[in-house]
């Protein structure tokens, strides 16, 4: 039996997912994926927001959500009821090669305008109600770097005007900046590594291993808000060559409700628990987009992260589409 093939046939129904970035009070992944480290990027990265069962660890943060939805401060990651599929044997490398020849053949949309705004819903990994129902976190961005919106739940809508481009923030970087970037990846794996660590956008530390600050790499620009088809080919090739990815022998659920990959990658001990991490990147098995991505502990344990529940490019902040 091909498994692949007969995942490649599955549809979770999920737009084109990356992810959405939180107003003041964010936390970031470069810090996150090296504990205890400040680093500057020539380029935007992912956002986070810790939830209740995270907020004792040190530097560590997930992808970004506010509390929504489920019970508890902690979700044991279920597989999806979905029969006869199964990972077991296939390699992370092997996986994202194949995912890389799905994706690449795909036909983007049209790029949004300077004046464009990107509107992602996102859900809680895992879904809490324990701080009350909020509701589902609903965010803007500016294709332009110019200002960016959110809401939750029933509240107003929240607008803050940013200056992102040409570092005018800092190391953020807007959507059309990261854009750029991706359309402008070789094609091969190899030559996006080459080209990624002659950027060094986030500066390589010396006290880790070549392939680490390749992974680091790697996953800022997984979260792009704006992902090309031949971009994102790119990165699963590149990442294919990194070593220490492991796929999931089932497909597992989202809190947004969809049947995913969940493609796995150590993070190190949790400095609190002494528990091994690992980010887990969610991705939709009709057309290998990522939708979404948790912090894992070994015992399957959600610790925190985001889902896409919806993204699309609107004309104006609150617009949804």
């Amino acid at each position: 039996m091909d498994e692949m093939t007969e995942v490649r046939d599955l549809r979770a129904h999920v737009p084109v997912p990356d992810r959405a970035r939180l107003a003041p009070g964010r936390a970031r992944l470069a810090g996150a994926a090296r504990a205890g480290e400040s680093r500057r990027a020539s380029w935007r990265r992912r956002e986070f927001a810790i939830v209740a069962v995270v907020a004792s660890v040190t530097a560590v943060a997930v992808a970004a959500t506010l509390l929504v939805g489920g019970k508890g401060t902690g979700r044991t990651v279920q597989p999806a009821a979905t029969p006869g599929v199964r990972f077991k044997g296939v390699s992370a490398a092997e996986f994202l090669r194949q995912a890389a020849d799905a994706v690449r053949v795909q036909q983007d949309g049209a790029v949004p305008t300077a004046k464009q705004w990107i509107y992602t819903k996102s859900a809680q990994e895992p879904a809490d109600k324990s701080h009350g129902a909020l509701g589902d976190l609903e965010h803007w961005i500016r294709y332009d770097g110019t200002a960016s919106a959110s809401r939750l739940g029933d509240r107003p809508l929240d607008i803050t005007k940013m200056h992102l481009e040409n570092g005018g923030e800092g190391d953020d970087r807007s959507a059309r900046e990261m854009y750029r970037v991706l359309t402008a990846l070789p094609a091969d794996g190899e030559g996006t590594l080459k080209a990624l660590r002659e950027q060094n956008a986030i500066a390589d530390s010396k006290d880790l291993p070549q392939a680490r600050n390749d992974y680091t790499e790697i996953s800022v620009l997984l979260s792009a808000d704006v992902m090309p088809a031949k971009g994102l080919a790119s990165l699963y090739r590149a990442l294919a060559l990194v070593p220490g990815g492991k796929v999931t022998g089932h497909l597992v659920e989202t809190a947004a409700g969809r049947r995913v990959i969940a493609l796995d990658y150590s993070r190190g001990e949790n400095p609190k628990t002494g528990e091994s991490m690992h980010d887990q990147w969610l991705i939709d098995p009709g057309n290998y987009r990522i939708v979404g991505m948790r912090l894992v502990e070994a015992d399957g344990k959600v610790l925190g992260g985001n889902s896409v529940v919806t993204k699309v490019v609107v004309d104006r902040a609150g617009d949804r589409g």
